[in-house]
């Protein structure tokens, strides 16, 4: 069975823009991601992009092929250890054309490689949200919905997480980021801002299911906290019932109930009667002759008469 992030990745990665520069802005993210450049006979440029995830295989092969006459080679490693994932090698034979490309995705500047900025590409909302995209395909995950709320993606580049950050501020996404190991992770960590993330990227289908399993988590906790809150109390009454007869038995024991004022006597010998009654239990027993305030102001003055004949 998939996992979340492998069903929102196949869902983003079945997405078909339009728009050339959507394209061009999701497969320059994709590539940051997770490509390295290759440099071939007479200086030529290359490009391995590697996933585990066949359907962005797929994708990014299509993106690379779409509009430029490229050599391309795919290579399956198949996962030796249990459960290890199958590897999706995508090589660019290095060529001119190559070049062309990478310019055109503004990693290439003339004869420099541009490590940090995408701005060129990323002048329209559309294409800053397909570029979005293809950085969650490269390299993002999210926990499943029943789970503590992360999304992440992850990338070896810190110009490139940097230039994320940016980019999800612009959405007023609340992202932070962090370090792990030699990665650097761009994260978010509320509900909220994750499903606006999904919505952002298209992963309309995808939302719907963490916004449903939400709303039952929801549910589930707001049921538990009152279960817990009813719990609570009852314990609290439990505990002061018991403490209220005790101290009733200690003044029958050493000067007799008959010794109470008549207010707090029947108050006394309505609570001997009934052990497990609540404080409204015992207002009501009283046919409204007391209020609550009332009924426990006289339950604490018992209290106090007994702390006395102990400490006498």
């Amino acid at each position: 069975m998939a996992s979340y992030s492998a069903e929102v990745r196949n869902e983003l990665a079945r997405i078909v823009e339009e728009q050339e520069c959507c394209n061009m802005a999701e497969l320059a993210s994709l590539i940051r991601m997770g490509g390295t450049m290759l440099i071939g006979g007479n200086s030529n440029l290359g490009i391995n992009f590697t996933t585990e995830n066949a359907a962005v295989a797929r994708k990014a092969l299509t993106l690379i092929k779409s509009g430029f006459h490229l050599k391309t080679e795919v290579v399956v490693t198949r996962g030796r250890r249990l459960k290890k994932n199958n590897s999706y090698l995508i090589k660019v034979v290095p060529s001119p054309v190559v070049t062309e490309l990478l310019a055109a995705l503004g990693i290439m500047q003339g004869e420099n490689l541009n490590v940090s900025s995408d701005s060129g590409i990323l002048r329209k909302s559309c294409c800053r949200r397909s570029y979005l995209r293809g950085a969650f395909l490269g390299g993002g995950s999210v926990n499943k919905p029943e789970g503590d709320y992360h999304l992440e993606l992850v990338t070896g580049n810190l110009d490139f997480a940097k230039a994320l950050v940016r980019l999800m501020k612009f959405f007023s996404l609340p992202v932070g980021m962090t370090e792990r190991k030699n990665d650097h992770i761009v994260y978010l960590k509320d509900g909220d801002a994750i499903i606006d993330f999904l919505r952002l990227i298209g992963a309309h289908n995808a939302l719907l299911t963490f916004e449903n399993v939400r709303v039952v988590k929801g549910m589930r906790n707001q049921v538990n906290r009152l279960v817990n809150c009813e719990t609570a109390n009852l314990q609290k009454t439990v505990n002061a019932a018991v403490r209220q007869v005790k101290c009733i038995e200690l003044i029958a024991q050493q000067k007799g109930l008959d010794k109470l004022p008549p207010s707090l006597l029947v108050v006394a010998k309505l609570r001997l009667a009934h052990p497990e009654a609540t404080l409204q239990e015992l207002v009501d027993a009283m046919d409204g002759r007391v209020g609550k305030s009332g009924m426990n102001h006289r339950l604490r003055k018992i209290e106090q008469i007994a702390m006395e004949l102990e400490h006498e």
